[in-house]
């Protein structure tokens, strides 16, 4: 158990799930957020220390071991520069921000402060995943060709507490839209197999969904000397899906959220090899606050780095780039 205590900028729904896992770990636990019926409703679920407006309040009242930047995404860099300035470690939910700039900012910024930053990149911690990268290494199914990155989720799904209309993922100025926001994705795929040598595709606004911001993203990454990739993710689909289909020479390995197992065919016919998992999803989350806890004891950053954050954005600069032209874009590794 911990005795640190931790700000948690953002109230929301991931700001509320870092609270309770943290403070379930035994960390202090003070909020900051501009709403007021936020910092009440995490009020409601955590003991806080404190509960403020703004930033300059937060950091004005106390000292911190750690802080949690969970706002929406046009805020981040602002708000983990001023925790760096404070000498705060922080772990940033992902993305790092909108754009490639904002995050080549923040780059600047953690290296000239020297204070340890965790990215939020959860599926990385997810066990399932870990499988599968295991097993990839262990060449389970022979050279890979071919991959599926699969995500389809309905918006209005996402947070029935509220109207989706007034959720950031809503507008395109706050960070919000499918490529962003699910832009886990992306991340694995650097994880599993390194950067992309160029990316084509197509970034819309395609359903009815009452958004400003992207709610179909179709893209197709080619390697040098790795697999063909191809990527679909949805704000308007229903049921929701998640997966990821590896095809090798040897066999196909079937990564699956729901149900939660992954699988390996290996013949002609549908014999599949399946192995199912118990973990739920905040089990990733609370590996998150684990590691990220190791990390204020004195521990290196080890399963994702800011730098991981940044090439996730390299790589969304180019699929916008490639959708808005109309043609393939070389990426910068």
């Amino acid at each position: 158990m911990s005795d640190k205590h931790i700000l948690i900028i953002g109230s929301g729904s991931v700001g509320k799930r870092h609270a309770r896992n943290l403070a379930a770990l035994g960390c202090r636990v003070s909020c900051m957020d501009p709403r007021a019926d936020r910092r009440e409703e995490m009020k409601s679920e955590v003991a806080l220390v404190g509960s403020f407006a703004s930033e300059a309040d937060a950091f004005e009242a106390a000292r911190y071991d750690g802080v949690v930047i969970g706002s929406p995404p046009h805020v981040h860099v602002a708000q983990t520069i001023q925790a760096l300035e404070a000498g705060c470690p922080v772990l940033l939910e992902k993305p790092v921000c909108p754009d490639l700039q904002g995050a080549l900012r923040l780059k600047d910024a953690a290296d000239r402060s020297n204070v340890p930053l965790l990215m939020g990149y959860t599926w990385r911690w997810w066990p399932p995943l870990a499988d599968v990268r295991r097993r990839l290494a262990e060449n389970a199914i022979g050279k890979i060709v071919h991959v599926q990155f699969h995500m389809s989720a309905h918006l209005a799904d996402w947070h029935p507490w509220e109207r989706y209309q007034d959720f950031f993922m809503a507008q395109r100025e706050q960070g919000g839209g499918a490529l962003l926001d699910e832009s886990h994705w992306i991340d694995l795929m650097l994880w599993l197999f390194g950067m992309p040598k160029s990316v084509s595709g197509r970034i819309d606004k395609i359903s009815s969904l009452e958004i400003v911001s992207d709610d179909n993203v179709d893209l197709i990454f080619s390697y040098e000397n790795g697999p063909r990739v191809t990527m679909h993710l949805d704000l308007y689909g229903r049921p929701h899906e998640k997966f990821i289909r590896f095809v090798g020479e040897g066999g196909t390995l079937f990564w699956s959220a729901d149900p939660n197992q992954l699988s390996i065919g290996r013949s002609a016919t549908s014999d599949w090899d399946r192995t199912g998992y118990s973990c739920e999803r905040n089990d990733m989350f609370v590996a998150v606050a684990r590691e990220f806890l190791s990390v204020l004891d004195g521990a290196p950053v080890t399963t994702c780095r800011l730098e991981d954050g940044v090439r996730v954005l390299r790589v969304v600069e180019a699929a916008r780039e490639a959708s808005r032209e109309s043609r393939t874009i070389g990426i910068q590794g």
